[in-house]
């Protein structure tokens, strides 16, 4: 086999588009909703390199549009779960011996097929599948996307040239092996770029890989996998399925062979899922890798010496935008008493200039929930908050669920900063504000830091730069990600590596290197080449 040391192509972020009136890629992506709204799509499972269809099928319908039928995915079985294992461990041999170059090649066409011929479609499918305007889904499945496969190559590619000094006489260093045994990879519906970063890297990095979607997130999870396989991903190396969380946990996580878990989703989910592994650790060949991301309740907090437009615009962006469904979406914010008034009326303002509806108009700035389950629970808050002496809406308060789950942005205002609202993640666009007086900045911190368990994201608007010294080091365990005058969403692959602490997950930040290296474990070998002949040392001898 021909070797050699191979520079991969340097990453750098995939552009953002438009989408601007007459725009080609305005036009591509229209088209491709079109073309997608008028079929129905019947989504296999992928094990094995094999289509599985079962014949039991659920219903696909965009959040906004629920009448209206995407298609029909199959739903497997324990029976499924354990096929896909057996797929994952068969092609695993051949796939972690396959030079890393050739894995490389494998995923950086899979981006720049996305950049190109699958982009419209990409879009397309997250749009309607996950009810994102086509902002929100350029910026997830087709540059995110892009940006985690191509930086992940070059981040596999510094961790292979790391490597140990050598003394005179030998030659130390270090080979990365995937893991003895399959990764599983759970993934959630709000970012589309999440599902297919969680299965890739530790492909990427010679694992192979049981990958089961949320439901909800299946229509553009077939587009990724559509994608992978063109991009000549080899038979069982990710393979795709559609089963029961309780089905998948109780084979995997018995599983002898189980070598780790990529999870994004809620903090309870993955605490049972750690306890489970816990009580099953004497079953597994080695200790399995546990990777999350969990819940967060993302807080802003302004000092008397903000800039009012900005901290508005960030408040208005970081609670709203894809309808506060993102892990790092703002859900609660301390504004001081002095500047209320002003940030008020301006974010109101925003509020009632907000267009809603379908993602096919693109004038819409808010579209739908995910769900009726995640509707309701909304709805519910919010008819609580109506209720509540501690808590008044200043802005939005209103829900529909005929056409599709539409939840008007909420501002709820509350005189209690320890108030329901401000501690429990409710994934959805409700802000709570609670006023504090201006000289209890630092008190206001230090309460904002104890009253979530979580500690994802987090934002800080001052101008005074003792301010912004000071709520920085306060603020340091309260968020992974944590912003200075900027709304606490859009982290950017390359630039700042996401993850939380806490409550919030493991902290081994996607999109970095960090979270490349728990894919693989480390074999340090020493060889040396003129090896000692006697076990005398000279400090044996006498004078």
């Amino acid at each position: 086999m021909i070797k050699g040391f191979f520079n991969v192509p340097t990453a750098v972020n995939e552009p953002v588009k438009s989408y601007a009136p007459g725009s080609p890629e305005k036009m591509a992506l229209k088209a491709a909703i079109k073309e997608l709204k008028s079929k129905e799509l019947d989504i296999p499972m992928y094990i094995g390199g094999r289509e599985i269809r079962t014949g039991k099928t659920a219903r696909l319908a965009p959040p906004h549009e629920h009448k209206h039928t995407l298609g029909y995915y199959h739903q497997g079985d324990k029976s499924h779960v354990k096929m896909a294992i057996d797929a994952a461990m068969a092609a695993k041999p051949m796939w972690e011996n396959l030079s890393w170059e050739h894995r490389a090649s494998i995923f950086l066409k899979a981006a720049d097929l996305i950049a190109g011929p699958y982009r419209a479609k990409m879009n397309a499918a997250t749009m309607l599948g996950q009810s994102k305007n086509a902002f929100q889904a350029e910026i997830d499945s087709a540059c995110e996307l892009i940006d985690f496969l191509r930086f992940n190559v070059m981040y596999m590619s510094e961790i292979y040239h790391q490597q140990p000094q050598s003394a005179p006489g030998m030659w130390n260093r270090i080979e990365q092996r995937p893991l003895e045994g399959f990764v599983f990879a759970l993934t959630p519906f709000n970012f589309t770029a999440i599902a297919g970063n969680l299965p890739s890297s530790p492909a990427l990095m010679g694992n192979t890989v049981v990958w089961k979607p949320s439901n909800t997130q299946i229509y553009s999870a077939n587009v990724i996998m559509e994608v992978f396989r063109e991009a000549g991903l080899p038979d069982g190396v990710i393979n795709l399925i559609y089963v029961s969380g309780p089905d998948a946990g109780d084979v995997i996580f018995s599983h002898p062979d189980f070598a780790g878990i990529h999870f994004t989703g809620s903090t309870g989910v993955f605490q049972d899922i750690w306890k489970t592994i816990g009580n099953n650790i004497h079953n597994y060949r080695s200790y399995p890798r546990i990777v999350g991301e969990t819940g967060g309740k993302d807080f802003i907090i302004a000092h008397s010496s903000a800039n009012i437009k900005a901290l508005a615009t960030a408040i208005s962006r970081g609670a709203f935008e894809y309808q506060g469904q993102k892990c790092s979406a703002a859900s609660r914010a301390y504004i001081p008493q002095s500047i209320w008034p002003e940030v008020k009326k301006l974010i109101q303002e925003d509020i009632a200039s907000f267009k809603i509806g379908s993602v096919e108009n693109f004038t819409n700035f808010i579209n739908a929930v995910i769900d009726e389950k995640s509707f309701d629970k909304l709805a519910s808050y919010i008819e609580r908050a109506k209720k509540d002496p501690d808590a008044e809406i200043i802005a939005g308060g209103t829900y529909d669920k005929s056409e599709g789950y539409f939840i008007h942005p909420t501002i709820i205002q509350t005189k209690n900063p320890g108030y329901v609202t401000m501690c429990e993640e409710l994934f959805g666009p409700i802000l709570t504000v609670y006023v504090y007086e201006d000289e209890k900045f630092e008190e206001i911190i230090k309460i904002a830091d104890t009253t979530s368990p979580y500690a994802l994201t987090g934002a800080l608007f001052a101008q005074d730069r003792y301010a912004l010294e000071r709520g920085s080091y306060l603020l340091r365990n309260s968020a992974g990600n944590f912003y200075i005058n900027d709304k606490p969403t859009g982290a950017v692959v390359g630039q700042q590596p996401f993850g939380g602490a806490r409550g919030s997950g493991t902290n081994d930040k996607a999109g970095s290197m960090i979270n490349l290296l728990r894919w693989v474990s480390p074999r340090t070998i020493k060889e040396t080449f003129v090896p000692p002949t006697d076990y005398r040392y000279p400090f044996m001898l006498e004078e």
